[in-house]
C-alpha cells in the first residue's frame, strides 16, 4: 500500500481543527474507555504539535488544567492549558508545575512521546521503551491515586515486560491500536486504570528518571 500523509483522517483533523491526526487516537481511548471528565488534570507529555491537548481540552472544559510539554515548541493557545518546550530527561518537573501554578496530583498522565525513527528497527523499539519507562516512572511520581496512564509503544520483544510493569501499579490494563493508526506503524497504546501506587524502599525512591538517547 503507498504511503500516504494527507489520507483521510489527515483530512479529518484538518476540517475539525485539530492538530494533527493523532488526535483521533486519544479520541477511540476515550471513547473506548471513557478516561477523560469535565474539571480534571492532565499532564500530556510527548504533546506536540497539540491535538491530544485539544480533545483534552474540549472534554476538562473550564474547570480542568493541562500542562503539556515537548521538545518541539507547541504552537496553540488554550484556555485551561500550558504548553512548555523541555527535554523531559532533564526537566525538573516538580519545580515546573510550581512555577506554572498546577500542583500534581494528576488525575491523568498521557504519554504520546516516541523518539526520532533511524530506520533501524531495534534501536527505534528500544528507545520507545525507554520514553514508556520514562513516562512511567513520571506518573509514579505525579499520578493520583486510582488515576490512569496511557502510553505510546512501538511493539517489540519488550512489550510483555513493560505490560507486566504496568500490572504493578495499576487494577486494569487495556491495549488498543486505534483505528487511525497508520497500517505500516508498530505503535500500540497501553491504558492503564486505577493507580494502585507502590510502596518504595528509600533506594529505589531516590533513583533517577531513566535516560535516553538524543
Amino acid at each position: 500500500m503507498v504511503y500516504n500523509p494527507k489520507d483521510y483522517f489527515f483530512k479529518k483533523a484538518k476540517s475539525e481543527n485539530y492538530a494533527a491526526r493523532s488526535v483521533f487516537k486519544l479520541q477511540e481511548i476515550d471513547q473506548r474507555f471513557r478516561i477523560l471528565r469535565p474539571g480534571q488534570k492532565i499532564l500530556d507529555l510527548g504533546a506536540a504539535p497539540g491535538s491530544w491537548s485539544q480533545y483534552a481540552s474540549e472534554k476538562v472544559g473550564k474547570t480542568g488544567r493541562i500542562l503539556g510539554i515537548d521538545l518541539q515548541p507547541i504552537k496553540l493557545t488554550l484556555p485551561n492549558a500550558v504548553f512548555l518546550t523541555a527535554d523531559m530527561r532533564s526537566l525538573d518537573l516538580g519545580k515546573t508545575m510550581a512555577e506554572q501554578g498546577i500542583a500534581p496530583p494528576f488525575d491523568i498522565v498521557l504519554s504520546d512521546m516516541a523518539p526520532k525513527t533511524t530506520g533501524i528497527r531495534l534501536q527505534d523499539q528500544m528507545r520507545s521503551v525507554e520514553l514508556c519507562e520514562l513516562a512511567l516512572s513520571t506518573a509514579e511520581k505525579f499520578l493520583r491515586p486510582g488515576g490512569t496512564f496511557v502510553c505510546k509503544l512501538f511493539h517489540s520483544d519488550e512489550f510483555e515486560a513493560f505490560r507486566a510493569q504496568l500490572k504493578q501499579r495499576f487494577k486494569k490494563v487495556e491495549i488498543l491500536r486505534p483505528k487511525s493508526t497508520r497500517k505500516e506503524s508498530k505503535e500500540i497504546f497501553f491504558t492503564a486504570l486505577d493507580f494502585k501506587p507502590m510502596k518504595q524502599d528509600a533506594a529505589t525512591a531516590s533513583k533517577p528518571l531513566p535516560k535516553t538517547e538524543s
